[in-house]
C-alpha cells in the first residue's frame, strides 16, 4: 500500500510517516517546502504541494497517482492570511474526499479533540467543518481527533509546556484548573496504521486518555519528566492577564512568529482539551496510555533540558538583539558630529567620514528591524555577525586605539556577535 501524508514534516506528521514506514507502508510526503522534508525525513520521496492551492478535486489528481491511502496531518492554528483556516482544514479537505472518493483511495483524518460546528474557535469549527465533508463525500474515512499530544520532540502547546516547565524555582501557569485529555504520539500513529491495515472500523474517534487531568498537573508531570528540580512556589497568573498576552503573540504572528500564546491556543486550553475514549476502546480492545504512562515511554536527558531553557531564553535574545542593534543605529545618527569626530581625527574626509556614519547607522537601524519579521530572523543574525565583523575590522585598521579605550566600545561587540550566532542556532525549525 503507498501512502501519501499531508503535512509529512510537521510535528506529528513525520512521526506518522516513520510508523508507518516501520509497519511496512510505502510512503510519499507531502508538503511546502522540499528543503524542510528532505532536513527531517531524509530518504522519504515528497512531493511539493500547498493546500492553499488545491481547492478543487482536479487539483488532488496529479498527486493522487499511484495512491492507495491518505494521511492527513497538515493543519494551521490560526490564520496567518485571511481564509488561511477554511481553505487549509475544510475546503482543501472536502476537494480531497471528493477526489478521493472518485478513485477509490482511503483517507484518514488528523482532526482534533472537540472539533465541530459548535466548537469555540474557528480553529475547531473549521476542522469539523472539515471531517463533515470527508464524511459526506462517501469516502473510506477514519476522522481521528487526538487530544493535547506527547511526543519525544514537542511544538506548539507541548513546546510551550517544555517553557513553562523550565522557569527555574518558581513555576509558572495560568488556566491552572483547565482540563486536559492527551496522547503519546506512538498511540496515535498506532491508531493511523491500525486504520489503514483495516483493524480500525471506519468511524470517528477520540484519541484521549481515560481521565482528564488539570493543566497544572500536565504541567507538573511535564517538570519531572524533564527532571528539573521541584519548583518552591507556584505563580497562579490571573485571567485578566491573559488578553493582552494572548493579543501581543496574535501580533508577534502577523510577524510569522506561531507563538503557543495565540488567541485561538489560550481559548482552547481554556475550554479544556476533552474527548470521550470509550468509543475507540470499543474498537480496539484498549485505550490509550495516560500521561504517566506516556511520559515514562520517553526518554528524557540533558538534551531535551537545554531544548526546554533555550526555547525559554529565545524570546528574549531576539529582543536583546533587536533592541541593541536599534539603538546602535538610532545612537549613531544622534550623535553623528561625534562619530564623525572620531573618523576625521583619523585622517577621513569630512563627507566621507558624514557618509560612512550614516550608512552604518541605518544598515544597525535595518538589522534591529529585520530579525523582528520571522522569515528573516534567521538570516538577520547572519547579518549582524557579518556587520559585527565588519566592525571590527575597519576599527582595527583605522582607530586601533579604541581597543584600549576604558569603556570597551570594540570589546563589548564581541558579547553581541556571539549572541547573534546562538540565536541563529535557536531560530532553526524542528
Amino acid at each position: 500500500m503507498r501512502v501519501l501524508v499531508l503535512g509529512a514534516y510537521g510535528f506529528i506528521g513525520a512521526e506518522v510517516v516513520r510508523a508507518l514506514q516501520t509497519a511496512g507502508f510505502s510512503m510519499n510526503g507531502l508538503g511546502r517546502s522540499a528543503g524542510q522534508a528532505a532536513r527531517v525525513l531524509p530518504g522519504v520521496p515528497f512531493v511539493q504541494g500547498d493546500l492553499l492551492q488545491l481547492s478543487q478535486p482536479e487539483d488532488w489528481a496529479p498527486l493522487l497517482q499511484g495512491v492507495d491511502a491518505v494521511v492527513n496531518c497538515a493543519g494551521v492554528l490560526q490564520d496567518m492570511s485571511p481564509g488561511e483556516l477554511e481553505m487549509v482544514h475544510h475546503t482543501a479537505i472536502a476537494a480531497l474526499g471528493a477526489a478521493c472518493a472518485e478513485r477509490g483511495i482511503a483517507v484518514v483524518q488528523i482532526s482534533a479533540a472537540g472539533a465541530g460546528p459548535d466548537a469555540g474557535t474557528e480553529f475547531m469549527r473549521s476542522k469539523g467543518r472539515g471531517d463533515a465533508a470527508l464524511r459526506a463525500s462517501g469516502v473510506a474515512a477514519w476522522i481521528l481527533k487526538p487530544g493535547l499530544v506527547i511526543g519525544q520532540n514537542a511544538y506548539g502547546g507541548t513546546r510551550l509546556l517544555r517553557m513553562l516547565a523550565a522557569v527555574p524555582l518558581v513555576q509558572p501557569v495560568a488556566l491552572a484548573d483547565a482540563q486536559v485529555q492527551c496522547i503519546g504520539m506512538a498511540d496515535l500513529a498506532a491508531a493511523v496504521t491500525a486504520a489503514l491495515r483495516g483493524d480500525l472500523p471506519q468511524g470517528t474517534y477520540d484519541l484521549v486518555e481515560d481521565q482528564p487531568l488539570t493543566l497544572a498537573e500536565v504541567l507538573a508531570e511535564t517538570r519531572v519528566w524533564l527532571g528539573f528540580a521541584s519548583a518552591r512556589w507556584q505563580l497562579r497568573l490571573p485571567d485578566w492577564l491573559l488578553p493582552p498576552v494572548a493579543g501581543c503573540a496574535d501580533l508577534l504572528g502577523r510577524l510569522g512568529w506561531r507563538s503557543p500564546l495565540r488567541t485561538t491556543a489560550m481559548a482552547e486550553i481554556r475550554s479544556g482539551v476533552r474527548g470521550d475514549p470509550a468509543p475507540y476502546r470499543a474498537a480496539m480492545g484498549q485505550g490509550i496510555a495516560p500521561l504517566q504512562t506516556i511520559y515514562k515511554s520517553l526518554s528524557s536527558g540533558r538534551a531535551h533540558r537545554l531544548d526546554a531553557r533555550m526555547a525559554l531564553l529565545m524570546p528574549a535574545a531576539v529582543t536583546v538583539l533587536s533592541l541593541f542593534w536599534l539603538a546602535s543605529g538610532l545612537i549613531g545618527l544622534w550623535q553623528i558630529k561625534a562619530a564623525v569626530a572620531v573618523l576625521t581625527d583619523a585622517g577621513w574626509g569630512s563627507l566621507t567620514a558624514k557618509a560612512s556614519v550614516a550608512f552604518w547607522s541605518l544598515a544597525d537601524i535595518a538589522m534591529g528591524l529585520a530579525i523582528l519579521w520571522r522569515p528573516w530572523a534567521a538570516r538577520a543574525c547572519l547579518g549582524m555577525v557579518t556587520v559585527s565583523l565588519i566592525y571590527l575590522g575597519a576599527a582595527t585598521a583605522v582607530t586601533p586605539q579604541m581597543w584600549a579605550d576604558p569603556l570597551g566600545p570594540l570589546v563589548k561587540v564581541l558579547p553581541g556577535l556571539l549572541l547573534a550566532l546562538i540565536t541563529h542556532q535557536l531560530l532553526q525549525e524542528r
